[in-house]
């Protein structure tokens, strides 16, 4: 089911309105997740070891496990989940998560590790489930945008609320669930949102192809048809994935290696700037109705945000932007492509080949190689005994790669796809 329901408990798809309630309803069930998963970020755990090393970076670990394996369990779940069971998952994965912070605030350190590990576990499946409610429409960039802008945002206020959990007296330990628990009513308010969301209309339907849960031959098929494109699209993806992880779960450790005293709402300020930003940007992109064009603009403005990783980073390096601007203008510069993949590239793509798929298959094997990638990155650098003053040095070398690596595989990406079209042209 794609997500046709009866009029008499679902709004009528009759306007500009119901996108607005689509996207205050993704956002907000998206935004609340976030507050599950990141507020025990913004804790230092420096009193606490775990089998040696530091306690934080093993606890970050312990969830990125938990959020990766979630990623490859979800190529096969979300690509397959139809609309009438979503809101249902969409409570169980959040209800198990919050148990799962309650029993990591009761378990003695550092065992008490396995429950952030089984925190990520359900996490990894939430934004498939509500981004099934956006795609295929035709304003899907600006859809997608409005609801990606939630965890860049929602990244920041979840520090930001933890910090301030924490000075008001709750201990490092139980500061996630309390936080988790202070946003329940917010889950259920738009869990009940999202079930009233209509499917596709017949317009979007002509425009953008209808979107219906796909098995495993129909995703094996899609794979390899476009294997060469689609995987440089997952390896761009990836990195820029990667260089996000790091970013967010280390944010606190970048900012003291840049010598800036950190308050809590300086976590909500910079991502907040960031956020707006790329929604105001990307939802552009839903003014291009010609979806080949469409889809080389969302590369386009990938290279863009790549571009300004490396003035960030120039920048910082030459001493003429200051640690806040350097924070905005790379988080800026890493959200833009990260982004126009999500709301335009994986869109487009199936838009105007016709092919049978949802953005929720290509952006679950993006993601479960991003971060399968992220842990590779993780112990590699032994970040899990890095002390504070060496994230930041490890942070700026992966910034440099991502950018390069990602701006010098754009060209053929848009080579080999443009080619296929051509080629599906001539065969017509």
């Amino acid at each position: 089911m794609n997500g046709t329901q009866s009029t008499d408990t679902t709004l009528k798809r009759s306007s500009v309105g119901i996108d607005l309630f689509a996207v205050i309803a993704t956002f907000g069930a998206y935004f609340c997740m976030y507050m599950y998963r990141k507020p025990f970020t913004a804790a230092s755990y420096e009193t606490m070891t775990a089998f040696g090393m530091a306690y934080k970076p093993v606890a970050v670990i312990s969830q990125v496990l938990g959020y990766t394996l979630s990623k490859f369990v979800g190529i096969k779940v979300i690509s397959e989940a139809g609309a009438k069971h979503r809101v249902l998952y969409y409570l169980g994965m959040i209800g198990i998560a919050e148990v799962a912070l309650l029993l990591f605030g009761l378990t003695p350190s550092p065992w008490n590790l396995v429950w952030l590990f089984m925190n990520g576990l359900p996490l990894g499946m939430v934004f498939g489930l509500v981004l099934a409610y956006l795609e295929g429409r035709v304003r899907t960039e600006a859809l997608t945008a409005g609801l990606c802008v939630s965890f860049v945002v929602a990244d920041g206020v979840a520090k930001t609320s933890g910090a301030w959990l924490m000075e008001k007296g709750v201990p490092e330990t139980w500061m996630p669930a309390a936080t988790g628990a202070m946003f329940l009513p917010g889950i259920f308010l738009f869990g009940w949102m999202l079930s009233k969301i209509p499917g596709q209309s017949e317009e979007d339907i002509a425009l953008r192809s209808k979107r219906e849960p796909m098995d495993k031959a129909q995703r094996r098929a899609f794979f390899g048809k476009f294997a060469v494109g689609f995987s440089l699209l997952i390896a761009m993806y990836s990195l820029v994935g990667v260089l996000r992880g790091v970013r967010g779960d280390f944010a606190k450790e970048i900012w003291a290696g840049l010598n800036t005293k950190v308050d809590p709402a300086l976590f909500s300020q910079t991502e907040l700037i960031v956020a707006f930003s790329c929604l105001a940007i990307i939802a552009c992109l839903v003014l291009i109705r010609d979806n080949e064009k469409a889809f080389g603009a969302g590369l386009l403005l990938s290279g863009f945000g790549l571009s300004l990783i490396l003035v960030s980073l120039i920048g910082l390096q030459g001493g003429w932007i200051n640690p806040f601007y350097f924070v905005v203008l790379i988080g800026l510069g890493l959200y833009l492509p990260y982004i126009a993949i999500h709301a335009t590239v994986f869109e487009r793509l199936i838009a105007y080949t016709r092919e049978k798929a949802t953005i929720g298959y290509l952006m679950y094997l993006a993601d479960a190689t991003s971060y399968a990638m992220l842990v590779g990155l993780l112990f590699y650098k032994n970040l899990g005994t890095a002390k504070a003053e060496q994230i930041l040095p490890s942070f700026l070398a992966l910034s440099w790669f991502v950018a390069i690596a990602c701006l010098l595989m754009l060209p053929p990406t848009w080579l080999y796809f443009r080619k296929k079209r051509r080629l599906a042209e001539g065969q017509a």
